[in-house]
């Protein structure tokens, strides 16, 4: 089970959203801060590069993908090894787009939510995530906003400053020993944090530009 989070002391402890923030799955939503540790293993090839723990060090969730497909494909599992989502990078989006499906499933019926650049030259990240349902794109249902260099990025709910998840680099002994990208990510009360998860994947993903372009 997640663990609640310490706030720093100039950071004010949020506040809980109306209503809980349900994308992946209601039981995603604890009524506390959630803290989790994302840690990326950079010299693998192997599935299950990203591992996620509690503050505890429990296995919270994984990601398996295949880095020599066609396109490329990413599935987030629980601690059990049961398939939550599946990422799809959209095939020649301009704007790096990432499409999630429930389960293993890339039909349209299981659509979810997408991903996508706010725009193609980029200084700061700047992500705008749309829900299923958010057909005409108007305004995103989510942003995510900050430095992935720094490892530094704050989630927010729409085009307002309600803030939802941020993440935050970790030095570690364990991270230099060990070849490891290792950074924590808060996860605001009563907001799914599977989806928060799967929103990081899908950062770090955009941001390593495997293709080689926009």
């Amino acid at each position: 089970m997640a663990g609640t989070s310490n706030y720093p002391p100039q950071t004010p402890a949020p506040m809980p959203v109306p209503n809980p923030v349900a994308i992946i799955n209601p039981q995603f939503c604890a009524p506390y801060p959630v803290d989790l540790n994302v840690v990326r293993k950079l010299m693998t090839w192997s599935e299950g590069a990203f591992g996620v723990t509690d503050v505890n060090g429990n296995i919270v969730f994984k990601v398996k993908g295949k880095f020599f497909s066609l396109r490329d494909r990413r599935v987030l599992l629980d601690a059990a090894g049961n398939s939550l989502v599946t990422f799809q990078q959209k095939m020649l989006s301009a704007h790096r787009r990432w499409q999630v499906y429930r389960g293993e499933s890339t039909d349209s019926k299981d659509f979810l939510f997408s991903v996508k650049k706010s725009s193609l030259l980029q200084f700061k990240t700047k992500l705008d995530v749309f829900l299923a349902h958010n057909t005409s794109e108007d305004v995103c249902d989510f942003r995510i906003e900050g430095s992935w260099l720094e490892r530094s990025c704050v989630i927010y709910a729409g085009n307002s400053s309600s803030i939802v998840a941020q993440m935050h680099r970790k030095h570690t002994a364990q991270s230099i020993l060990l070849g490891k990208d290792n950074f924590g990510v808060t996860v605001y009360p009563n907001v799914d944090y599977a989806f928060i998860v799967a929103l990081v994947v899908i950062l770090e993903e955009i941001n390593e530009d495997r293709s080689g372009s926009d």
